[in-house]
């Protein structure tokens, strides 16, 4: 069955009932075989005794008991197998309900966790670029600091501040830094969750 088959019902539906459709015809083809079995004996019957004496009629009569035996014991058989069938087709139907939902399962995990890997691409590039908005500010900051320097020596309050501001903005991007690591491993983690709803994805569709 095809994984579109699987997921129709009205497929699986006419699936079942062709099933059960050649199993009646089956019962019926066997009914009508051992009625023309049963009705030709009856006939042999019927003819024998009007020809046959007493020791050939209770051998004829052996014989049909032990044809009837036979037929009776291959109808028996046909029965059970019939039986068997059905309880096969009904095992199958559970396992292909069980698969249909481990499969909306998966898909559905799919489905969550490339969404997350996108919300989370989208926040790594805004920290991407607050990060190199972070690098040109301290690289404009370290220029003035370098002019601060050669033009005067005695500026040493605003150079002090200056120096502070330094610090607290270095401070801000080492933070940043580290968030932005976090969330990279965080991305990773997941893209390898996704990687194994794929890969499970594939197997029930195999």
């Amino acid at each position: 069955l095809s994984v579109t088959s699987v997921e129709d019902p009205v497929i699986m539906s006419k699936i079942r009932q062709n099933l059960r459709e050649k199993h009646a015809r089956h019962i019926a083809d066997l009914r009508a075989y051992y009625d023309s079995e049963i009705h030709s004996l009856k006939q042999q019957l019927e003819a024998s005794h009007k020809t046959a004496s007493s020791e050939d009629l209770k051998k004829i009569n052996q014989n049909l008991a032990d044809r009837c035996e036979q037929l009776d014991a291959a109808l028996n058989e046909a029965s059970a197998r019939i039986k068997a069938l059905e309880n096969k087709n009904n095992v199958l139907e559970k396992q292909v309900a069980d698969w249909r939902e481990r499969f909306y399962a998966a898909s559905n995990t799919s489905k969550v966790l490339q969404e997350r890997i996108e919300e989370m691409r989208t926040s790594n590039k805004d920290k991407d670029n607050t990060i190199s908005r972070l690098k040109s500010r301290l690289k404009d900051l370290e220029e003035a600091l370098e002019k601060a320097y050669k033009l005067s020596d005695n500026k040493n309050t605003r150079l002090k501040e200056e120096n502070k501001m330094f610090q607290n903005l270095l401070g801000e991007y080492e933070s940043l830094g580290k968030e932005h690591e976090r969330v990279k491993d965080t991305l990773n983690t997941t893209e390898n969750k996704l990687l194994d709803a794929n890969t499970q994805i594939s197997d029930l569709k195999r």
